[in-house]
């Protein structure tokens, strides 16, 4: 299995526009984050986790010329504003149409069809995404091509749920702020877990760096990637060296194998 992450940024990526700080004034390529998404390979298999408004130039930058499914974490636009682009793939191989799988809960699913209802018209136009939704259950798990899926249910905030996924020795987590202890038992034994950490201080409705590392420490991984920062997180290069042994933090096109 390998884990690649596409992007490592929080909503309004890295650098932010208009912002000055060192972080986004940075030559470290490191610290250049895209909106956060992730691709999982297993065997032949290609899953996508969320596809935002960068899905496009991320997808480019990997060079891949089929997906098998795309994985949504929640509605947000940060996850779900490339999803338009998903048009290269049902037609990269034309006049055969691949349709692409979207999996989402049943929430996010109805805002996929809110904000992309020209894909779902009865009377179509040429062109638009060709795909196939489904809905998933917030606790029950599901199969994609044969491989298996564990959603794993969250709080974003007091408003909006998450839901991130286990697939065999990896667990993907973004935009959490809250997990339930019954949750938490789907991510034992896991060899490798990505956690969302927007920054130091505290945040309404993500993880900091200290409430990702206290999940951490409670699931204890073999290595543990923290995801979805913002420029307050700190230069990739100083913030690596106040993280404990194990944990890491992610950039955009990391690439790692895992054990299945």
């Amino acid at each position: 299995m390998r884990l690649t992450f596409l992007g490592t940024g929080t909503s309004q990526g890295v650098p932010t526009i208009g912002c000055r700080c060192e972080v986004c004034r940075s030559n470290d390529p490191r610290d250049n984050r895209l909106r956060t998404s992730a691709m999982v390979e297993i065997g032949d298999v290609r899953l996508i986790i969320d596809a935002g408004p960068d899905f496009r130039y991320q997808m480019l930058r990997t060079g891949v010329r089929r997906i098998d499914a795309i994985l949504l974490t929640h509605e947000h636009k940060d996850h779900t504003g490339g999803i338009d682009d998903v048009r290269a793939f049902n037609f990269v191989d034309f006049p055969t149409i691949h349709r692409v799988d979207i999996y989402a809960t049943d929430k996010t699913a109805a805002c996929v069809r809110k904000d992309f209802d020209y894909a779902f018209a009865e009377d179509k136009y040429r062109g638009v995404p060709e795909i196939e939704l489904h809905t998933i259950e917030r606790n029950t798990p599901f199969k994609v091509k044969g491989i298996e899926i564990v959603p794993i249910h969250g709080q974003h905030s007091d408003r909006f749920e998450v839901t991130g996924y286990r697939i065999g020795k990896l667990a993907y987590l973004t935009d959490f702020k809250h997990i339930e202890e019954s949750q938490i038992a789907k991510l034992r034994g896991v060899e490798l877990l990505v956690v969302n950490a927007l920054r130091w201080r505290d945040h309404m409705s993500h993880f900091t760096v200290e409430e990702a590392m206290a999940l951490i420490a409670r699931v204890a991984p073999q290595r543990a990637f923290l995801t979805h920062m913002s420029h307050d997180i700190g230069l990739h290069a100083a913030t690596s060296d106040r993280l404990p042994k194990g944990v890491e933090l992610a950039y955009d096109t990391l690439s790692i194998e895992i054990n299945e």
